[in-house]
């Protein structure tokens, strides 16, 4: 009884260890915050499984007997699939709509490339505020964002192009004096391509899309030296919404 006691006050004392919901959950979830931002997405999502499984069951009847059956049972896992493809693709579209024109939305667009071989912080490296700005509203902040990878650095602006710009420019001696001889690219991310701006859509198919460089470990040791500079402790607290965060007031007035 002593055993089995003790036992039983190890397995309480056990920290409870959370299970990762599973795929069907995940997809549960996924569909719920989609939804919200696309209300339509349903009939997208609907619409798609009945047009895979009108075509697949077409095919199959046109040879008759067997395989319209294997066609008609064929069509419904391929059906799920389809609609699982329009809820991330219609799930995509909303989420940059909700983006766009926002600040931080570059570090958003981001935080899906760290796990395609790339060094990238949501948090801006540098921000620049203008003098009366309200510390509740940064919508007219200009920030820098910085990704590393094997095609090299990457530094990103977003915010009033003018004051975005002369950041780009002036981290970007920052960045070059640390890490002479490694390719170095700065884009402005808006909405005017004609200007050369990088649209936020297209932001992480155009990182992941470069050519390689460097090799893995080269590019691990450019990422100790960045971290050097203290670049990736921007001057917003890491966690903090940059809608939200408060402004030094000092480094505004250019202390």
């Amino acid at each position: 009884m002593a055993l089995f006691n003790r036992k039983s006050s190890d397995d309480a004392a056990a920290p409870a260890v959370e299970k990762e919901p599973g795929r069907l959950a995940s997809i549960r979830q996924g569909y719920q915050a989609i939804k919200q931002l696309d209300p339509q997405v349903t009939w997208w999502m609907i619409g798609a499984a009945l047009l895979t499984i009108v075509v697949i069951v077409g095919i199959g009847s046109i040879f008759g007997g067997f395989w319209t059956i294997y066609a008609a049972i064929l069509s419904i896992p391929t059906a799920f699939l389809a609609a699982t493809f329009v809820l991330n693709r219609r799930g995509n579209t909303a989420m940059y709509n909700s983006l766009d024109g926002k600040p931080g939305a570059v570090g958003a667009a981001l935080q899906g490339i760290g796990k395609r071989g790339w060094y990238a912080d949501p948090q801006p490296i540098a921000m620049d505020a203008q003098r009366g700005t309200k510390p509740s509203d940064m919508s007219n902040a200009a920030m820098v964002y910085r990704a590393l990878g094997r095609p090299g650095i990457v530094l990103l602006g977003e915010g009033p192009r003018s004051r975005a710009q002369a950041l780009l420019k002036a981290e970007a001696k920052k960045v070059s004096r640390v890490t002479p001889g490694v390719p170095l690219q700065t884009f402005y991310v808006g909405e005017d391509e004609s200007a050369g701006d990088l649209s936020l859509r297209k932001v992480s198919g155009k990182l992941t899309r470069m050519k390689p460089v460097l090799t893995k470990e080269e590019a691990a040791t450019v990422n100790k030296r960045l971290k050097s500079l203290g670049g990736l402790r921007p001057p917003i607290p890491a966690g903090i919404d940059p809608t939200r965060a408060r402004v030094d007031r000092k480094a505004m007035r250019g202390k």
